[in-house]
């Protein structure tokens, strides 16, 4: 009898991902499949139970959901178009980072071919897969989600978001579009202080526990953005949260304005809308309304 516990599973791509993925597969004594378009990848999943197959359609041969994981949207349909017939009936699991639109696409043309299809989002590096904080973002395929919920969470927390294939990729998105601004303003901070002789790693002592503390504002701005009304009172106004002086400091430095400039562009689009006396989280309606 098949169990969750040694359910059959195929992962396709093996690179710090996939590999990361692979391995907790193969230590919860999942008979584990592994194929890589370049050889060399396995060894050390295979020194470990996992099977190494030389194709894709070797791979997926023993049964199971099949689990994606390769470099963009166009290796997903190379490695997968061929075995669309073979993959029919079967649960398909794609990890790898798309854009909704490539994520629906995919769902599409995994309906087309009656395949059950998952997208996943993960919001986790290699080395947190299994352990703290990791957590993977899931849409499309219910039936999938639930069915296979227990290996999901071999990775970490697995949260589902319907049955629309992009929903999962338009969080993960939108999650790492607000970790990479927040890391370009300390890469930002860490320049200006540089020609003043302090080390980054000094500047990170101090930044970390600070932004830390301002990601408690987040709720805040939610519910003033969620209200719609920018004039709920306690709000620092947007005249001013208004940025010159930062931006001037920085060219004191001779440092690049682009991360700093960005995020006044959108507090002076509003002001000279007239709304300077509103709060900062108006500049929501700057990146909602760009026009």
């Amino acid at each position: 009898m098949t169990t969750e516990t040694n359910t059959p599973v195929t992962v396709l791509g093996l690179g710090a991902m996939g590999t990361a993925l692979a391995g907790k597969l193969v230590g919860a004594g999942h008979r584990t499949t592994v194929w890589n378009r370049s050889p060399g990848r396995a060894g050390a999943l295979v020194a470990g139970g996992a099977v190494a197959a030389g194709t894709p359609a070797e791979a997926i041969r023993p049964g199971g959901p099949v689990v994606v994981c390769l470099l963009d949207h166009a290796s997903v349909h190379e490695v997968l178009d061929p075995l669309a017939g073979e993959l029919s009936g079967r649960a398909v699991v794609n990890l790898t980072t798309h854009s909704p639109a490539q994520s629906r696409e995919l769902g599409s043309w995994a309906a087309a071919h009656g395949i059950a299809y998952l997208d996943g989002g993960i919001m986790a590096v290699p080395a947190m897969i299994g352990g703290p904080g990791a957590a993977l973002l899931y849409s499309g395929s219910a039936p999938v989600f639930e069915e296979h919920r227990a290996l999901l969470e071999l990775w970490g927390d697995a949260t589902y978001f319907g049955d629309d294939a992009g929903m999962a990729s338009l969080y993960d998105l939108a999650l790492l579009a607000g970790m990479y601004v927040m890391f370009a303003g300390f890469l930002h901070g860490a320049a200006m202080v540089a020609p003043a002789g302090v080390r980054a790693t000094d500047f990170a002592a101090l930044a970390a526990p600070w932004l830390s503390a301002m990601t408690g504002g987040f709720q805040g701005y939610a519910e003033i953005v969620d209200g719609g009304d920018y004039t709920v009172p306690g709000q620092q106004s947007l005249e001013f949260s208004d940025l010159g002086d930062i931006l001037a400091a920085g060219a004191e430095q001779g440092v690049a304005d682009d991360a700093v400039a960005m995020v006044q562009r959108l507090i002076r689009r509003q002001i000279d809308a007239g709304h300077g006396k509103e709060g900062f989280a108006r500049i929501f309606e700057s990146i909602r309304n760009p026009a």
